[in-house]
C-alpha cells in the first residue's frame, strides 16, 4: 500500500517536472511548448522543388540538382537549421542526451501533421551509423525520427535493411565536395526491394550527400522511389 502511495507520488513529479526543453518555462508532455513550436524557423520561403535548398525559384530545380540531380525524388524538410532547434539537435547528438530523441521526433511528426498532401511509402529507412558511432553514441537520432515519419505517413519500419560499410568521416567538418566523396558507395542494402516506395529520415540535411548515397543504394536494390524527409535543412554554410 506504501509502495503504491510512493510510486504515485513519484509519478506526479515526474509529470509535473516535463517542462519544455527549450524554454524551460511551461509544463509539456510532447517536449516543446507550443509557443517554442511556433517560433522555429521553417524551411527557405523559396527553395529548390527537389532538394530544399535555398533558392531564386520553387518552381525549378536549383543549379545543384540540374548540375547532378539527387537520387532521391525530394526532400522534405520540417524546419530550418537555426536557433534554437540546431543546439537541440547538438545537444541530442553530440551531448549524448538521448531523452531528447521524444522531444526532436514530436516536433517532426506535428510538422509531418499538418502536411496535406503525403506520398505513399512501403518502407521508411533511417539513415544508419557507422557501427563504431552507434556504439560510440549509443543510440541513433534518425532511429526515433524514422518512428515519428511511419506513424504519420505510413509504411513499415526496415530496421535492419541498410548498413553503412565503413566508418565514415564526421561530415560536420567537410565541405561540399569532401561530404560526396566521404559518402560514396558507404551503404550497403542486405535485401532487394523491387518496386517499392521508400521514405529515408535524417536528423539534418547540408548538402544531401548522405541521402544521396543512400537513396542510390537503394535505387541499386530494386526501389522504385526514394523520398527524403529531415527535421532540419542548413545552408551549405551553416554546418
Amino acid at each position: 500500500m506504501l509502495s503504491n502511495a510512493i510510486a504515485a507520488l513519484l509519478n506526479n513529479c515526474l509529470v509535473f517536472e516535463q517542462h519544455c526543453q527549450l524554454c524551460g518555462q511551461r509544463p509539456c508532455a510532447s517536449g516543446v511548448c507550443a509557443a517554442c513550436v511556433a517560433a522555429l524557423a521553417p524551411p527557405a520561403a523559396t527553395r529548390c522543388p527537389v532538394c530544399a535548398a535555398a533558392a531564386a525559384s520553387s518552381l525549378v530545380p536549383c543549379g545543384h540538382c540540374l548540375r547532378a540531380a539527387p537520387a532521391f525524388a525530394r526532400l522534405h524538410a520540417a524546419y530550418g537549421y537555426d536557433y534554437p532547434l540546431d543546439g537541440l539537435i547538438s545537444a541530442c547528438k553530440y551531448g549524448r542526451q538521448p531523452a531528447l530523441q521524444g522531444a526532436l521526433a514530436s516536433l517532426l511528426r506535428q510538422q509531418l501533421q499538418s502536411t496535406p498532401q503525403r506520398p505513399e511509402i512501403d518502407l521508411v529507412v533511417a539513415v544508419p551509423l557507422a557501427p563504431a558511432r552507434l556504439a560510440e553514441r549509443g543510440f541513433n537520432l534518425p532511429d526515433a525520427l524514422a518512428q515519428a515519419v511511419a506513424a504519420t505517413i505510413g509504411g513499415r519500419i526496415a530496421h535492419d535493411l541498410c548498413v553503412r560499410k565503413r566508418n565514415t568521416a564526421p561530415q560536420a567538418a567537410l565541405d561540399r565536395r569532401q561530404r560526396l566523396r566521404n559518402v560514396r558507395d558507404a551503404f550497403c542494402v542486405k535485401r532487394r526491394c523491387d518496386g517499392l516506395s521508400i521514405a529515408i529520415v535524417d536528423d539534418v540535411a547540408t548538402t544531401g550527400a548522405t541521402l544521396d548515397a543512400l537513396a542510390k543504394a537503394l535505387q541499386k536494390a530494386g526501389a522504385k522511389r526514394v523520398e527524403a524527409w529531415v527535421l532540419a535543412r542548413a545552408s551549405d554554410h551553416k554546418i
